[in-house]
C-alpha cells in the first residue's frame, strides 16, 4: 500500500497575532491544509491519507474536509503529537495497527503548510521510495551557507555546491522506518529534527528528489502572503 501522512500537529507558533495553527489558516478561499489535502487526493496510487493534527483540531479537521473535498473515503484523521517525531511516529503506529507492517508499502511524510507540493514531486517520491527506501525532497542551495558555533562570529564557509535546502515529502518504506525508529537509543531521539535524521544516524542511503522552489513552506506571516501571492499566479 502507498500511504500519505500529512504532518499537521503543529500550534504555528512563529505565525505571530494569531491562536489559530498556521495549517488552518484561510489560503485564497480554503484553508491552507485542505490545499495540501487535495494535492494527495487526485493522487489515485495514494491508498489512505493520514492527517496528524493537534487533539482539539480533529474534529474541525473533519468538518473541514467534509466541507471541501468530494472524494475523502481514503482520508483518515487522528492525534499528532507534541513534536514532529512524535506526530511521525503516531502515524507509524496507526498503519502498523490498522493496515499491519509488510516490507512493501510505502509511506509519504508531508508538511500540512507546503501547500503547492507539484503532482511530479510526489510521482519522484514514490517512484525513489519504491527503489531506494528512503527519499528527501531537496532544492540546491542558493545562498551561501555560513556556519556558526557561538553565533557571533563565522566558523566556516562550507561550499555551496554540496549543499541543499530541504523540503517535503520524504518518503519511505514504511517497514524500514519502523524498524530504525524502534532501534533508537534515547540519546539519538533527542536530536532528531526530522525522519531523514533517522535513516543518517544509522548510516543508510536517502536518495534526492528534485523540488521546486514554489514548494514553500508557511512558517511567517510573510510566507502566506507571498503563498497568496503564487496562489493567484496559479490560478
Amino acid at each position: 500500500m502507498i500511504f500519505t501522512a500529512i504532518l499537521a500537529g503543529g500550534i504555528g507558533s512563529r505565525m505571530g497575532g494569531t491562536d489559530t495553527p498556521k495549517q488552518f489558516l484561510t489560503l485564497g478561499d480554503k484553508p491552507v491544509i485542505i490545499h495540501t489535502i487535495e494535492k494527495f487526493v487526485i493522487n489515485d496510487k495514494i491508498d489512505k491519507i493520514i492527517v496528524l493534527t493537534p487533539k482539539n483540531f480533529i474534529n474541525h479537521t473533519n468538518h473541514l474536509i467534509d466541507e471541501y473535498i468530494q472524494h475523502k473515503e481514503n482520508i483518515i484523521v487522528i492525534e499528532g503529537g507534541k513534536t514532529r517525531n512524535d506526530t511521525l511516529m503516531n502515524g507509524i503506529n496507526y498503519i502498523d495497527e490498522h493496515f499491519g507492517i509488510d516490507d512493501d508499502s510505502i509511506v509519504i511524510t508531508h508538511d500540512s503548510v507546503r501547500p503547492f507540493v507539484t503532482h511530479r514531486i510526489i510521482e519522484d517520491n514514490i517512484d525513489a521510495a519504491r527503489r531506494y527506501g528512503a527519499c528527501d525532497t531537496v532544492i540546491p542551495a542558493s545562498d551561501t551557507i555560513v556556519e556558526s558555533i557561538n553565533g557571533k562570529t563565522i566558523e566556516s564557509i562550507p561550499v555551496r555546491d554540496y549543499y541543499y535546502q530541504g523540503q517535503t515529502p520524504q518518503s519511505f518504506n514504511v517497514k524500514k522506518l519502523f524498524n530504525l525508529i524502534n532501534s533508537l537509543t534515547e540519546e539519538e531521539s533527542n536530536i532528531l529534527t526530522d525522519a531523514c535524521k533517522i535513516f543518517t544516524l544509522k548510516d543508510e542511503d536517502v536518495y534526492l528528489v528534485d523540488g521546486e522552489v514554489t514548494n514553500i513552506k508557511i512558517t511567517y506571516p510573510y510566507d502566506l502572503k507571498l503563498a497568496n501571492t503564487l496562489l493567484e499566479d496559479i490560478q
